[in-house]
């Protein structure tokens, strides 16, 4: 984690301004400007909106239900949001390595052993004591997770090429 430390922190303060912190700054201050540079000053309109708290209210309560509409049409009705994915995916590394986790831990070592099992199987060889001991670890860890829990490392706290070198 301590090679890319300064990449998760730049990672984390442009979610936490583009998603959170922009959006309220910008909803306020077009709010604000809106408000008291237009209609504050027209008589049609200040009579709508006699303090800038019904602006707020009257303005958020048709403004909200509006974007959640847009976004519904972004997701559902669009190609935009495939495509957003498909990109993400032609840049995900983890489509081209194993994501850390039961895949790694349990799933796919369960079907490299299978596999390894069914050449030993075609070939008529029998286990041996090392492959029988894996096969029961394996199962071990796959029965921890059909149960609810977790195997292999919690990765919120390391990075996915420490995982990897181990």
């Amino acid at each position: 984690m301590r090679e890319n430390f300064g990449y998760r922190v730049w990672a984390y303060f442009r979610i936490g301004w583009g998603t959170y912190f922009g959006l309220l700054f910008a909803g306020i201050n077009t709010a604000t400007v809106t408000y008291y540079l237009a209609i504050e000053k027209i008589p049609e309109l200040n009579a709508i909106f006699p303090t800038f708290a019904h602006y707020l209210i009257i303005g958020v309560s048709i403004i909200v239900p509006i974007l959640v509409f847009i976004g519904y049409i972004h997701y559902r009705r669009t190609a935009a949001f495939g495509t957003e994915a498909e990109i993400q995916l032609e840049n995900n590394p983890y489509m081209y390595k194993l994501p850390p986790g039961w895949n790694l831990e349990a799933l796919f070592p369960t079907l490299l052993k299978m596999s390894e099992y069914m050449i030993k199987s075609n070939n008529n060889e029998k286990l041996d004591d090392k492959s029988i001991q894996e096969l029961v670890e394996i199962n071990k860890k796959l029965d921890t997770l059909v149960k609810g829990g977790k195997v292999g490392k919690d990765n919120s706290k390391s990075s996915y090429d420490e995982t990897i070198k181990k």
